[in-house]
């Protein structure tokens, strides 16, 4: 694959984009799911919701947390028939709220209702914080069509997407199939890589990539740290970063993919610098150089470089990505779910990005539910080809979970066969860790 195969089209205008994020993107859920196993909307199961609660447990000192914060709640979304949809909350909105909007929102509602339109109205937003440039301010900013502004410093309504992430569990259960197949998704396994941790100094780098190929990955991403050596005085961290490319290319030779994500770490100057190392070393995409609020910066960088630009962790609505690829600011399109409104937004996302011919990168970090929100949309989605596996696969266990993600002998992912998100409740773990029940 050439770097920019799928990077260099005509874009449509304005209002075609609109048009595109402003649907839907999904017919009813429930009749999806009653279609897929051949009876009517009205056979199915009761999905009347007649409890919301929230399992509270403790973690413990010993287990490793890659979001912070990670406080260990699970959500639970009963319906009348008896079957529960889960997901977590603690590394999403921390703190109180989330029970009460749930249980105003949900409680005496049914599924079939309340899911489809559920994220549809989601506004663009930049989280007050991830969007900050290095002085402290926001970096750029500009107006989107509508009146929506990437400049907002409320924060997303994450309170709806983890509602709907519950519900397409529970869809998923009441009929007994993966939410991927419900989607229309035909895969039945995905490639992995292993996504690094900023580890503390950049000799670190070279050695597990070396040891994730030796384990079966077929490709490594580099989220680089520091930049320092573990002695010796302080060197611009954008100087250790190339020294990083370079010595994790020697280190797995000529073949092996590798992928370089700096989270937004660079000004301009110093993401060209990286980026055209990184393609003197033949990295495949250049991840979040900038801080996201700087589009012209993007458009900068995408002029002057080769290597494919993967922008979207740090969008915040469906609506927000019309922007970045009408203005050319990106090459692949990169989603948390959470962000864009669960399953039901992130694949509207994952169709927009597809509808110009880019490929879409879901975000796989965190504990195995995030794991499994997002495979389920790689599986459903045609223009995904990579599972983001954090690099060691332990960091994503959880005791409450029976089900972990590790990869085969090929390197794959194979996809879940459970129904809903494809992972359940370990009970006999859970009760051992849980603290109370909040209801």
């Amino acid at each position: 694959m050439t770097n920019r195969q799928f990077s260099r089209r005509d874009f449509l205008g304005a209002s075609t984009l609109g048009a595109l994020v402003g649907a839907s993107g999904l017919i009813s859920p429930a009749r999806l799911a009653a279609e897929a196993v051949g009876i009517k909307p009205r056979d199915l199961p009761d999905l009347t919701i007649t409890e919301v609660k929230i399992y509270v447990t403790n973690l413990g000192s010993s287990m490793r947390r890659i979001n912070s914060p990670e406080s260990g709640e699970i959500v639970s979304i009963v319906t009348a028939s008896g079957i529960e949809g889960n997901y977590t909350i603690g590394n999403r909105v921390p703190g109180t709220g989330w029970l009460e909007y749930a249980k105003g929102l949900c409680l005496g509602k049914s599924v079939v209702d309340l899911l489809p339109s559920l994220t549809a109205g989601m506004n663009a937003r930049v989280h007050p914080t991830r969007a900050l440039g290095r002085s402290g301010g926001f970096v750029g900013g500009f107006g989107y069509p509508n009146g929506i502004h990437l400049g907002s410093i409320e924060e997303t309504n994450y309170h709806a997407a983890i509602i709907d992430v519950c519900l397409w569990d529970i869809v998923g259960k009441a009929v007994n199939r993966p939410i991927y197949k419900l989607l229309g998704g035909t895969k039945e396994r995905m490639l992995a890589y292993g996504s690094s941790l900023h580890l503390p100094t950049l000799e670190e780098f070279a050695p597990q990539a070396l040891e994730a190929k030796k384990m079966g990955f077929k490709c490594y991403k580099i989220h680089p740290g520091p930049g320092q050596h573990p002695s010796g005085g302080p060197i611009p961290a954008h100087v250790g970063h190339i020294e990083e490319i370079r010595t994790v290319r020697e280190a797995v030779g000529p073949e092996f993919t590798l992928l370089f994500d700096p989270v937004q770490q660079y000004n301009v100057f110093e993401a060209l610098r990286v980026g055209r190392a990184l393609e003197e070393y033949n990295y495949y995409s250049f991840e979040d150089p900038i801080p996201t609020s700087d589009i012209e910066g993007l458009i900068e960088l995408r002029q002057k470089l080769t290597i494919p630009i993967e922008v979207g962790e740090f969008v915040y609505s469906i609506q927000g990505y019309a922007e970045y690829i009408r203005r050319g600011a990106l090459d692949i399109v990169r989603l948390i779910s959470d962000n864009v409104g669960g399953i039901s937004g992130g694949f509207r996302v994952g169709q927009l990005a597809d509808a110009f011919g880019m490929p879409c990168t879901p975000h796989n970090w965190g504990n195995g539910f995030d794991l499994a929100v997002h495979f389920q949309l790689e599986l459903a989605l045609p223009n995904t080809f990579w599972f983001e596996m954090p690099y060691p696969p332990t960091l994503t266990d959880r005791p409450y979970l029976n089900e972990k993600f590790r990869i085969n002998a090929d390197g794959y992912v194979e996809a879940m066969k459970g129904p809903g998100l494809g992972v359940s409740l370990n009970r006999d773990a859970l009760d051992k860790m849980l603290v109370r029940i909040d209801r």
